[in-house]
């Protein structure tokens, strides 16, 4: 079958659903443990990633990495553009080759793009803001920032609908000391999160029970969180939501109930609380199973939001300057 994005979607099953869900835990699991999990055998474990590889279903294996524990702020921009396609590629391609840009993300609906960055501080983050808004005030209309305090980040829960405890990142900055072996290992499991430990050590200049115990430090100070895999959404026939949600005044209390409203739905990818608004995540079929979605949590909490934006995210990137930015300043 074909979506509208013209693209043939890929049909799996509730095995391939297992596997891609224990990957999403922790893609460094074994082919022999991962088959104790699921009652297979190794050989099927292997030959089900290959294919899922193959057939564009799983599209990396990744390290989520939480800036704040390397000593930097997040922080989120919105925007929108005029139509002038030439200059909306232009500054795509600004973002994708900044040095502080780590992700990015298209939309339809309320904003053009969505993107955050990190920086040491906020006249960082303003002299970042000012020099985007400058070179490309041809085309943006309307922008809006904040400061990001802190994510719970939900496995695939779609794929099994089970629900699993969220890890989280952002939160207290803490300026962890790390190495240079610390930073090239960073630099090369961002992106090859599965890579054995082998590799890792050969890619480092390293030894195999060194790589072990670094990457067991990193864990252990936070700066890696976990280690997941990233998914076609399109070839699976799904859509991935953003709500941008105004709060009413609220307690504590209040948004806790909020949040673990949420986390009862397996839909639920990411929680995000910025300063000023939260923003919960989902990945749907459709529209409608996203708007059933909303207006039960607008039921629910009648007195605690005041509006809901929404966007649905066509591209979710992390760029380069993620990559960039684990490397060392000195």
């Amino acid at each position: 079958m074909t979506n509208i994005s013209g693209i043939m979607e890929q049909k799996i099953d509730k095995l391939d659903c297992k596997i891609l869900a224990e990957l999403d835990k922790n893609c460094r699991v074994s082919d022999g443990v991962l088959a104790k999990r699921i009652k297979r055998s190794r050989q099927t474990v292997a030959y089900r990633i290959n294919r899922l590889v193959k057939d564009g279903v799983i599209t990396g294996f990744y390290a989520a990495i939480n800036p704040n524990k390397m000593g930097h702020r997040l922080f989120k921009i919105y925007l929108k553009f005029r139509n002038i396609p030439k200059r909306r590629e232009e500054l795509i391609s600004y973002l994708r080759q900044s040095m502080n840009v780590y992700w990015m993300g298209e939309c339809d609906g309320s904003w053009d793009i969505i993107f955050a960055l990190y920086a040491k501080d906020e006249y960082m983050f303003y002299s970042l803001k000012n020099e985007l808004l400058s070179t490309f005030k041809d085309i943006i209309v309307d922008f809006y920032g904040d400061y990001l305090l802190d994510v719970k980040q939900y496995p695939k829960m779609y794929f099994t609908g089970k629900l699993e405890k969220p890890v989280e990142f952002g939160g207290v900055v803490v300026q962890n000391k790390l190495d240079s072996l610390d930073f090239r290992i960073l630099d090369y499991v961002i992106g090859n999160a599965r890579a054995p430990t082998v590799e890792i050590a050969k890619r480092v200049s390293s030894t195999p029970p060194t790589v072990s115990s670094r990457l067991k430090k990193l864990e252990k100070l936070g700066v890696i969180i976990q280690y997941r895999i990233g998914v076609n959404l399109i070839r699976l026939g799904l859509e991935y939501y953003k709500a941008i949600v105004r709060l009413e005044s609220h307690t504590s209390e209040e948004l806790k109930e909020l949040l673990e409203y949420c986390s009862q739905l397996p839909e639920i990818q990411y929680f995000i609380r910025n300063l000023w608004q939260i923003e919960p995540e989902f990945v749907v079929r459709n529209y409608n199973e996203y708007y059933d979605i909303i207006n039960k949590l607008k039921e629910k909490f009648p007195q605690t939001i005041k509006t809901v934006d929404s966007v649905i995210l066509r591209t979710d990137e992390w760029t380069p300057g993620f990559k960039k930015m684990m490397m060392p300043t000195s």
